[in-house]
This record gives structure tokens, sequence and C-alpha cells, in this order.
């Protein structure tokens, strides 16, 4: 049985923000360096909803230790992860990394600073009044 969208953002919500944030980029992040897309993210929900942080790390990592098998992702009960360019054998470790900077970031404070959105997800974050489709009333 497919997820319910209340069960869904539960379980895979904030999973869901990131995985947005990197529509049309590169999942390009180091153990030392954030990707642009992830910055964006950073960026973005740290001055909107920076208790979001947290749910994002911990749904990662809840993610990347129990990735969903070929049944399940049929039945609609997991969350599939959008196709980022990098091969399945990386996927779990790209997750965990991404959770680390998360973490990295919570722990230390470190917030990047404000600046003009620097990706397509981060324009339409700021500015969702702008997406391309929506009518005005």
């Amino acid at each position: 049985m497919p997820l319910s969208p209340l069960d869904h953002d539960r379980r895979y919500g904030e999973l869901d923000q990131v995985m947005r944030a990197y529509t049309g980029q590169p999942a390009d992040d180091t153990p030392d360096e954030p990707s642009q897309a992830l910055t964006a993210y950073l960026r973005h929900t740290w001055h909107t909803r920076p208790w979001a942080l947290a749910v994002a790390e911990r749904q990662l990592r809840e993610y990347a230790d129990n990735p969903p098998g070929r049944l399940r992702l049929r039945l609609g009960e997991f969350y599939a992860i959008p196709d980022v360019g990098l091969p399945e054998t990386d996927i779990q470790q790209w997750l965990f990394r991404l959770a680390d900077h998360i973490k990295h970031s919570l722990e230390t404070g470190e917030v990047p600073p404000p600046a003009t959105p620097a990706t397509h997800w981060e324009w339409h974050a700021r500015f969702p009044e702008y997406r391309q489709g929506s009518t005005q009333k």
C-alpha cells in the first residue's frame, strides 16, 4: 500500500527537500566541502526553518542505513531517491556525507551567509510566487 501524504512527510519530508535541492545540480559533495546544492539548502533552511535541519540529518541517515528493496519501491512504501547522477553503489555513502555536512553545520553553527539564490531550487524556495506555471488571481 502506498504511503499516505502524512506518513510520507513524517518519514521522508525533509529528505525529499534535500533531494529536490539537487535537481539540475551535480551531487559533487566531498568530505571536506558541501556542493552548491547542499549549500543552497543549508542557507535557505537555516534562515527559514532551522529546526528542519536535525530532521533532515536523521532522515538521511535512516534512509542510508535502511535502503529500500525493489518490492517496497514497487509497492510505493518507500521514498525513491531521484537520479542524482551517481552510480547506485555510491548513493549510500553520499547520503551519509550529506548527513555529516548537515550535522557539522548544526554542531558548529556554521551557516552559509545570506546571498542571492545560487540554484534553481533556492530561487523557488525563496520566491515561490515566481514559480513557472503558477497562476495569479
